[in-house]
Formats: C-alpha cells, sequence, structure tokens
C-alpha cells in the first residue's frame, strides 16, 4: 500500500523541517488528475493514425481561417519550439499538414491541416471528448466551481511564470 500524500509531507517535513512542502499536495493531485485524463483516453488511440499528443496540436489548425506558425503553436500548448517544430515535421512528412514558407520571411512558414489531417481529426477528436464527458459526468453541480478555481490556478501559474 502506498503512503498517502499527507504522510508523504509529513515524512518530508520530519525529515527537513524547514522544507515548505506546501505546494505537494496540489502538484500531487495535478499528476493523479493529469494521469487520470490520460487513462481515459489513451486507449482511443492504440493503433489510431494519430496520437493524444498529435491531434491536440491540430485541433487550433481545424478550424483556423488563416495559417498559423510554429511560435503561436508553441505558446498555445506551453510547449518549446522544437518540440513543436518536430511534431510538425512529423505531421506533414504523414501528410497531416502543409508549411509553406512566409514571403515576407522565410524563416517563417505557415502550418495548415490537410485534407487528410481533418479528416483524422474529424475522426478522433470526438470520441476523445465522450471519454472526457463520461470521465467528468460526476462533477454534477461542481463542474462551474472546479472550472473557475482552475482557471483561477493557471492565472496564478501564468503571473509567476512571467
Amino acid at each position: 500500500m502506498h503512503p498517502s500524500p499527507e504522510d508523504v509531507r509529513n515524512q518530508w517535513a520530519a525529515h527537513n523541517p524547514g522544507l515548505d512542502t506546501s505546494p505537494m499536495e496540489l502538484v500531487g493531485l495535478l499528476k493523479r488528475a493529469t494521469g487520470l485524463l490520460g487513462g481515459a483516453v489513451e486507449p482511443l488511440y492504440e493503433g489510431a493514425v494519430l496520437t493524444a499528443p498529435e491531434v491536440d496540436m491540430l485541433i487550433p489548425l481545424r478550424h483556423a481561417t488563416e495559417p498559423l506558425i510554429a511560435r503561436r503553436i508553441a505558446e498555445r500548448h506551453g510547449m518549446s519550439r522544437a518540440g513543436v517544430s518536430k511534431t510538425l515535421a512529423k505531421l506533414e512528412r504523414r501528410g497531416l499538414i502543409a508549411r509553406t514558407p512566409s514571403p515576407a520571411d522565410r524563416r517563417i512558414a505557415f502550418v495548415t491541416i490537410t485534407e487528410a489531417g481533418a479528416k483524422a481529426v474529424d475522426e478522433l477528436f470526438p470520441r476523445q471528448l465522450a471519454a472526457e464527458v463520461d470521465l467528468f459526468t460526476e462533477l454534477g453541480d461542481d463542474r462551474e466551481w472546479v472550472i473557475k478555481a482552475l482557471g483561477r490556478l493557471v492565472e496564478a501559474m501564468e503571473a509567476r511564470a512571467g
């Protein structure tokens, strides 16, 4: 049996009395929630043409009215530009996106989703949403409170991150 988060926090506090262990409970809950979300969605992508992170990257492109640039995609996902560039290269090789150099600045490429990419997103994303709906059903009337609290958490973290 695993020790509870409170037990772990108390162990650290006893081992190092000056250590501020206050984030442990919140971070532990966030990690657990992320793990549960991943576990609910992961089976949908077994054998699929896309991974869940790839779908997440394609979603902003699916209904974009103009091409996006990799930097904007990286900012939206909180990812490094290098990580986004690597994923976009894989998606491009598979014909799911197209990158077109900007005529004004050859270092910038405009990213658009292809018909095959849109079809793959249209097939997978509704299934992901259905799994998420099911996962969050138990929230009931607490849903709005949870959304507000998580929004506040993100706001506070963004303020500290600059």
